[in-house]
C-alpha cells in the first residue's frame, strides 16, 4: 500500500484570508459598459499577455521548494493566489469564489527494475500502490491486455507485461490483477520514453511500472523466443493530504438564469511547473476573463480554475457535487481547455455530436462542437475531432448532464502523417513530448496553436455571452452513446486514468 500522511499545506500570503469562508467576494456592478462584441473581444486576445501569464506561473513553479503546481503545495496555492489577484484588480466586474478542497496527493516516487539481471529505466504512475518483488516471471498479456481473454491463466503469481494502449492503465492492470498477477509493467506504444501516468486515485490494484517500447518488445520478443525472464521491483510512492481551493469568478452582468460556463484546471503533476498542462488553459481563460472586464454580456459568464485535475477530475468533481441540481440546470453550456498550446499541436474539438468516435453528449454539446468548427472554417484553419470521453474537468459535468464542450491541441496521443500534412509538426511522437515531465514550460509552447485557441474561446464567450440564439434549452440527460453499433460507450473506467487526455 502507499505510504500516507496527513500534512499542513503551505499558504500562500493573503490566501487564507481569503478565503475564510466559501461565500463569493461581493461587489457592485459597474454600469455603463458597452454590449460585448464578438471582433473586439477576439482581438484583444494578443500572444504577449497569454505569455506573460505563462511565465508568470513558470515563476510561481520555479520560486517553490518543489518546482511545481501540485495541488495543495506552495506552487499551486501561489497560483491560486496569483488567478484572484489578477481577478480583483479588474474592480466590481466578477464575484469570486475560493472554494477549498482537501485530497490525497502525490508528492514523491521511486521506480526501480531489472529484468534478467540487466537494469532498465522504469516509471512510476501516479496513485500506483506500493511493491516490491524479487525474482518473479515476467509473463506477457496478449494484444494490449484490454479484455480479460487477452491475460493468461500463468499470470497467477508473475508480473504481467502489458502494451500500453486502447484503454486505460486502470482497465489493464485491474484485468491483470484478477488473474492474480502480482505487478504490473506496461511497456510504451511509440519511441518516447518510459509509459506514464495516473491511475486517478487511491486504490486496492497492484502496483505498476513503466517502460520504454524498445525495452517492452525486445522483452517480449525473448520470452516468445522461449527465453523465461525473470523480474525484481521496487515502486513506492509518498502521499499526503493537501488542501488548495477551486477560483470560481461569475459576472455581475447578464441573466444568471442561463450561465456560459468556463473551466481550465491550474494544478500540474509533479514532475514540472505544467506550463502546457495546463498553465495554456488557465491563462487562455484568464486573459479572456480580462478582457470581458470591459464589455456588458446578456448572459452571465463563469469562469473555473480547478484544482486537483491530476488526482483524477476532483476540483470540478467537487463543485459538481456541492451545487444545487436546481443551479446546475442554470449552466446552458459549459466548456473546458485542458492543453491548448501542444508543441506538435492539432487544434482539436470535443466531438460533441458523436460523429467522430461515436460518444455524443446531452443537447447543446453538437452546438458547442458546431461553433468552434464554424469558426476555424472563417479562419481558414483546419481541425480534428477530440474524443469526447470525459477524461478532463468537463467529465464531471457530462455525469450531472450538463450539455459540454471544449478545444485540445494534444496531449500524449501519436500525431499521424494526415495530421501533419494539415498542421505540420512530426509524425509518429506525441502531440506534446514534454507531457507530464520537467520540460513542459514556457520554452516548449507551440505560440501559434495557444493564440488561435485562445481567440476562438473569446469567440464562444463574445457568441454565448450575447445572446443563446437557437442553442437548446436545457434538457437534462445523461451522455448517450450514438446508434450506430459501435461498442465505444462511456464508463468509469474512461474517466479513472488519463494515460490519453486527448485521444485522436
Amino acid at each position: 500500500m502507499k505510504t500516507s500522511s496527513s500534512v499542513a499545506a503551505v499558504t500562500a500570503v493573503g490566501l487564507l484570508a481569503l478565503a475564510s469562508n466559501a461565500e463569493p467576494i461581493k461587489r457592485t456592478a459597474k454600469c455603463g459598459l458597452p454590449a460585448v462584441q464578438d471582433k473586439a473581444l477576439v482581438d484583444s486576445i494578443l500572444l504577449e499577455d497569454l505569455l506573460g501569464c505563462a511565465q508568470d506561473l513558470e515563476d510561481i513553479a520555479y520560486s517553490s521548494p518543489r518546482r511545481n503546481r501540485v495541488h495543495g503545495t506552495e506552487g499551486h496555492l501561489n497560483t491560486v493566489n496569483y488567478v484572484q489577484e489578477q481577478l480583483s484588480s479588474l474592480g466590481d466586474y466578477y464575484n469570486i469564489e475560493l472554494q477549498e478542497f482537501t485530497t490525497e496527493v502525490t508528492l514523491g516516487s521511486n521506480a526501480s527494475l531489472t529484468i534478467a539481471g540487466e537494469t532498465v529505466e522504469a516509471g512510476g504512475f501516479s496513485f500506483s500502490n506500493n511493491g516490491t518483488w524479487t525474482d518473479v516471471a515476467l509473463v506477457p498479456v496478449a494484444n494490449i491486455g484490454c479484455n480479460a481473454e487477452d491475460h493468461p491463466d500463468t499470470l497467477n503469481g508473475a508480473v504481467a507485461l502489458i502494451a500500453r494502449g486502447d484503454c486505460t492503465f486502470v482497465q489493464k492492470i485491474t484485468l491483470a490483477g484478477e488473474k492474480g498477477a502480482i505487478g504490473a509493467i506496461i511497456y510504451n506504444n511509440a519511441d518516447v520514453g518510459v509509459a506514464g501516468g495516473t491511475l486517478g486515485g487511491v486504490n486496492d490494484l497492484i502496483p505498476v511500472g513503466g517502460i520504454s517500447r524498445a525495452d517492452g518488445l525486445r522483452f517480449l520478443e525473448q520470452i516468445e523466443g522461449g527465453t523465461t525472464l525473470s523480474s525484481t521491483g521496487e515502486f513506492w510512492q509518498y502521499i499526503a493530504d493537501l488542501t488548495s481551493y477551486n477560483v470560481v469568478a461569475s459576472s455581475k452582468h447578464g441573466d444568471a438564469d442561463n450561465v456560459l460556463f468556463l473551466g481550465a484546471h491550474s494544478d500540474s503533476v509533479e514532475a514540472g511547473p505544467g506550463i502546457n498542462d495546463n498553465g495554456s488553459g488557465s491563462c487562455g481563460l484568464l486573459t479572456i476573463a480580462k478582457q470581458l472586464a470591459k464589455w456588458k454580456t446578456n448572459n452571465q459568464v463563469r469562469f473555473a480554475w480547478w484544482t486537483a485535475e491530476e488526482e483524477g477530475l476532483l476540483g470540478a468533481e467537487h463543485y459538481v457535487n456541492i451545487t444545487a441540481t436546481s443551479e446546475l440546470d442554470k449552466v446552458r453550456l459549459y466548456l473546458n481547455f485542458d492543453m491548448i498550446a501542444s508543441p506538435n499541436y492539432v487544434l482539436g474539438i470535443y466531438d460533441g455530436d458523436g460523429s467522430s468516435f461515436n460518444l455524443s453528449g446531452p443537447a447543446g454539446s453538437a452546438e458547442a462542437e458546431k461553433l468552434f468548427e464554424d469558426w476555424y472554417d472563417s479562419e481558414g484553419l483546419p481541425h480534428v475531432g477530440s474524443e469526447f470521453n470525459g477524461r478532463s474537468d468537463y467529465g464531471p459535468f457530462l455525469d450531472a448532464g450538463v450539455p459540454c464542450g471544449g478545444l485540445d491541441t494534444g496531449a500524449d496521443g501519436i500525431k499521424t502523417d494526415e495530421e501533419v500534412a494539415a498542421f505540420g509538426g512530426t509524425a509518429g511522437i506525441l502531440y506534446d513530448p514534454n507531457y507530464h515531465t520537467a520540460r513542459d514550460n514556457v520554452t516548449n509552447l507551440n505560440l501559434e496553436a495557444f493564440e488561435t485557441t485562445s481567440r476562438a474561446i473569446a469567440h464562444a464567450v463574445a457568441t454565448w455571452g450575447k445572446s443563446w440564439g437557437s442553442f437548446p434549452t436545457r434538457n437534462v440527460t445523461s451522455l448517450t452513446r450514438r446508434l450506430t453499433g459501435a461498442s465505444k460507450k462511456y464508463t468509469p473506467y474512461m474517466r479513472t486514468s488519463k494515460h490519453a487526455k486527448k485521444a485522436y
